[in-house]
């Protein structure tokens, strides 16, 4: 690796982290990218897709489309990192390493360059990943373009330095935030048999929640998170009127996913019958399942191998998220880890940063999944 493409990288990743913005606020982040490569490449198509962009570089011999993606959105958790690239957005952080992933794409960007390549290459550089919004737009590409393979790493948490891991099937479970909303009629609390109070309709779906996700009935992980029961106001005279219940559904199947929220659905509008509630639905933060096909992690594997890099295999999805799903619907790909240390601190930590040396390893993965 050319050392010099390292540093500007490097340069690049701490920038990004000092201006760290948020899902579908990325104007600066995604500008800043887009004049990195224009100013150090010459042989990259940059094309402009609006909240997102990706670079093409055409190969000598193109026998295959390789496509790499890389998200670019932060969060809303405080940096509290002793570094002079520190977030200068009070509240807001790169404590998923998003700064390096797209540092990342830059990296192989500025290698390609100088190396040259047979086959066509994508960069795809993503917006909101971290609500789940971006990944499904992002994804058309593979079908626009009829790309051929797709890829993606993240940085590992509780994994020793430079260790490759991944799984096939599987890999990240699908999820989505679920506000159950009841409306119902205000009484004074000495008559609430004059109003219609949703307490007992959200407490019947509390308590059906465990038998929605009976693992003995399902044929992976499924859980129901509650999040949040918002029900009536701080006035001792008055019967609720209002109530909200917001969970989090996680499954490792998306039917499953499906199913459960049927389930929840269907029970819900059973108890607003039953005590003359209006009730609606909204839906937030969608992530589908995210399958890594069984040859997109054997090309990542062979190529850790091919580089002496020791990896492991995932005894089952990652609870987490991820709207990389999106992209292996489309085509054939994988996502992967690379491990920046056991005890270093876990992603959305204040104290969180990437580390930059993961990018030559993560290069260098890359380029090897290009032959």
């Amino acid at each position: 690796m050319n050392e010099k493409n390292f540093e500007k990288a490097k340069q690049l990743r701490r920038e990004l982290h000092a201006h760290p913005e948020l899902s579908m606020e990325e104007v600066w982040t995604k500008q800043h990218l887009m004049e990195f490569l224009k100013e150090n490449t010459t042989r990259w198509e940059v094309v402009d897709r609006g909240l997102w962009f990706y670079a093409v570089y055409r190969g000598a011999a193109p026998k295959k489309k390789v496509a790499f993606r890389g998200d670019f959105d932060a969060i809303h958790v405080n940096d509290d990192i002793n570094a002079e690239w520190k977030s200068q957005n009070p509240g807001v952080g790169h404590k998923c390493g998003h700064d390096g992933h797209v540092s990342n794409l830059c990296l192989t960007a500025l290698e390609i360059e100088e190396q040259g390549c047979d086959n066509d290459v994508y960069l795809v550089f993503q917006h909101a990943e971290e609500i789940g919004g971006g990944g499904a737009v992002c994804a058309e590409l593979m079908t626009e373009e009829g790309i051929d393979e797709v890829y993606s790493f993240h940085t590992g948490s509780a994994l020793p330095v430079n260790v490759v891991k991944t799984r096939a099937g599987h890999m990240n479970c699908a999820s989505k935030g679920m506000e159950i909303s009841f409306t119902g009629v205000p009484a004074h609390a000495s008559t609430p048999e004059h109003g219609k109070n949703p307490a007992f309709a959200i407490a019947a779906l509390i308590n059906a929640i465990p038998g929605f996700i009976d693992p003995a009935t399902h044929k992976g992980l499924i859980l129901a998170t509650i999040i949040q029961v918002d029900l009536g106001e701080r006035a001792f005279g008055v019967s609720a009127h209002k109530g909200k219940l917001l969970l989090t559904i996680r499954a490792e199947h998306e039917a499953e996913l499906d199913e459960l929220q049927d389930n929840l659905v269907k029970m819900a509008l059973a108890q607003a019958e039953t005590y003359g509630l209006e009730c609606s639905f909204a839906y937030y933060d969608e992530f589908p399942e995210t399958v890594n096909h069984e040859q997109g992690v054997k090309n990542i594997l062979a190529a850790a191998d091919r580089l002496g890099l020791e990896h492991v295999d995932m005894p089952e999805p990652n609870r987490g998220s991820e709207d990389f799903g999106y992209f292996t619907k489309k085509t054939m790909g994988a996502r992967f880890y690379i491990g920046n240390g056991v005890d270093y601190p876990p992603i959305h930590d204040a104290k969180f940063d990437f580390v930059d040396d993961q990018m030559k390893t993560a290069t260098a993965i890359f380029l090897e999944l290009i032959k």
